[in-house]
């Protein structure tokens, strides 16, 4: 199965600039936990709910002066839309994502996939994507396997 046939489509980019303010509100309203950020009409970085809470709340920054660019991550791991979800499971979990953006081979943002995505086909990499996740950082990694 491709990740095309899983991924939700033609997500929104969020402005580098915009303030962390608008992005819990737009992830509020999209019920979503992460935002991809695009400028110049590239992918450059994602923000999570968990990004906006321990590098901007934790720390008592302003959330209408903190923009997505202060708290955003700027690696990016992501996968093509005409790889398998085999693929998009063992960046999850070798990364420990749950969410991934997907590119076009013109590497323009066509989508994303969550880890729940994934759990929804019944396939087998549903597991490896779910205990490299889950494993705890720092930890040593061992390499997924699927069949």
């Amino acid at each position: 199965m491709k990740i095309s046939e899983i991924m939700t489509h033609d997500p929104e980019l969020i402005d580098p600039d915009s303030s962390i303010r608008d992005a819990a509100r737009s992830m509020k309203n999209e019920d979503i936990g992460a935002l991809p950020i695009g400028e110049n009409d590239r992918l450059i970085g994602m923000v999570t709910d968990r990004d906006i809470a321990i590098r901007a709340v934790a720390e008592d920054r302003d959330p209408s002066a903190t923009t997505v660019r202060d708290v955003m991550s700027e690696k990016i791991y992501y996968c093509f839309e005409d790889d398998d979800i085999e693929e998009a499971a063992r960046c999850m979990a070798e990364n420990q994502v749950r969410r991934l953006p997907i590119l076009n081979r013109d590497k323009r943002l066509v989508g994303i996939v969550s880890l729940a995505d994934i759990a929804h086909t019944g396939e087998e990499c549903e597991k490896v994507a779910l205990e490299g996740v889950s494993e705890p950082s720092g930890e040593a990694r061992r390499e997924p396997a699927l069949t």
